[in-house]
């Protein structure tokens, strides 16, 4: 297969039968018609891209947007979503009105998109364009199926570590811990003063990876890739080890009071507002911590368990699978438009933007660290001598499994047991 065509035999059509399933469709399909007002425009551009509303980089992109289009005297149309990005995508795609690119996650249903034909492949034009050397050679490698063919250019790149308010832990008397034991002392201190210990979105995603992070202290990356694929947590020693020391962190009062009903965003309000001393947040969160918390907040990773675990360090989730610029059935039709456009997003110019205007992680190869977001320029020179790197299992994760492990994994913030826990884990992608 070459850039600019889709599988032998698979058709829009086919690839969103075989995707959305029976049902999905119909109703988001009425909405298609007006979702690229400028896509038959001669000469234009579309961009279907989650990097919009308050997300971190968002006002940045669309300023690069603009002063591209004026500077090329060329209409680029900007269609924005968050979530539900890839299942408007893949149902404009049923009616051929998708956008010439998508800016997205890798992850759960995008992961299928270039081997079904939905987007092109592009590891010609990585080359074609000049833009290998530009992108970190680790995110390639993590953009390119099985295949061996890259799905996307790698744009945004995830780092996950865990924020220590200092100024609340020196009030409780204690210092940042590394190990469980001290974690567990840590929360102890922090609760006879009337501050809760760590606070993590326990309803939703950003809990889910937290308790995949637990684990990942009883794994080696073999076993956690077996894991986070197969489900079957209960034939994996260090899995089921992994979730007893969760219990165990759990039921010593680790986590703030009712953190199975707590969200990302309440997760970062409850630090931000001082409430809560210590919240595992990916970077782009941390773009948007205050000054004047940042000030008193120190970046490192999650305490290493005291017993039985096989990491070196404190771990950090560390991925590439952010935001990726993928190239529709519909750009295919319009290189000669898209190349100049993607190549600007690789310029030195864009990167310093994101990076100083947004506190952006990026997948192109640059010095570059902002001032102006000290946490997320903390995270960044994080070192293999200070932290453990970790997976974000998102990449192993099928697309199904995604919500019924969530529920699993907010049950396991109650008060399960490791058992019902594992039980319930297993079943999600049983069901699946």
């Amino acid at each position: 297969m070459t850039a600019g065509t889709t599988s032998p035999g698979i058709s829009r059509r086919t690839f969103l039968g075989a995707v959305l399933g029976t049902g999905v469709a119909i109703p988001l399909l009425a909405g298609c018609g007006p979702l690229m007002p400028m896509s038959s425009t001669r000469g234009s551009i579309s961009v279907h891209t989650q990097l919009s509303g308050a997300v971190s980089g968002a006002q940045v992109f669309s300023d690069v947007v603009a002063a591209y289009s004026r500077a090329h005297d060329r209409p680029v149309a900007l269609l924005k979503n968050g979530s539900d990005l890839p299942i408007v995508f893949e149902t404009s795609s049923l009616a051929g009105k998708e956008a010439d690119i998508a800016m997205v996650n890798l992850q759960g249903r995008t992961l299928s998109w270039t081997r079904l034909g939905a987007t092109i492949p592009v590891e010609k034009l990585l080359d074609e364009w000049g833009l290998r050397d530009k992108i970190i050679p680790e995110a390639l490698e993590e953009w390119t199926d099985e295949d061996g063919h890259l799905r996307a250019f790698p744009f945004t790149r995830t780092n996950w570590p865990v924020s220590f308010n200092t100024g609340l832990l020196e009030e409780a008397g204690v210092g940042i811990p590394t190990t469980s034991d001290e974690l567990i002392a840590v929360a102890d201190a922090l609760r006879s003063k009337g501050i809760g210990p760590v606070t993590v979105g326990g309803s939703d995603w950003s809990g889910q990876k937290m308790f995949l992070q637990i684990l990942q202290g009883f794994l080696t990356r073999d076993e956690a890739t077996t894991a986070f694929s197969t489900g079957k947590l209960s034939e994996i020693p260090g899995a089921i080890a992994g979730v007893e020391h969760f219990v165990e962190l759990r039921d010593a009062g680790v986590f703030v009071d009712n953190v199975q009903g707590y969200t990302s965003d309440s997760e970062l309000t409850q630090f931000n507002t001082r409430k809560a001393a210590i919240v595992p947040a990916m970077s782009s969160a941390l773009s948007l911590v205050p000054a004047e918390r940042a000030a008193e907040v120190t970046v490192g990773g999650w305490p290493v368990p005291s017993r039985g675990g096989v990491v070196a360090h404190p771990t950090v989730i560390q991925s590439y699978n952010g935001h990726g610029i993928w190239i529709s059935a519909n750009g295919a039709e319009k290189l000669d438009l898209l190349k100049p456009f993607i190549q600007n997003l690789y310029t030195p110019e864009v990167t310093s933007e994101f990076i100083l205007g947004s506190g952006r992680d990026m997948s192109r190869i640059t010095d570059v660290v902002s001032e102006d977001f000290p946490l997320v320029a903390q995270a960044s020179q994080l070192t293999t001598s200070q932290v453990t790197p970790v997976m974000l299992p998102d990449l192993l994760i099928p697309d199904a499994v995604f919500e019924p492990m969530i529920r699993a994994t907010a049950m396991a913030y109650g008060n399960a047991s490791a058992e019902q826990i594992i039980d319930r884990f297993e079943k999600a992608y049983d069901a699946a």
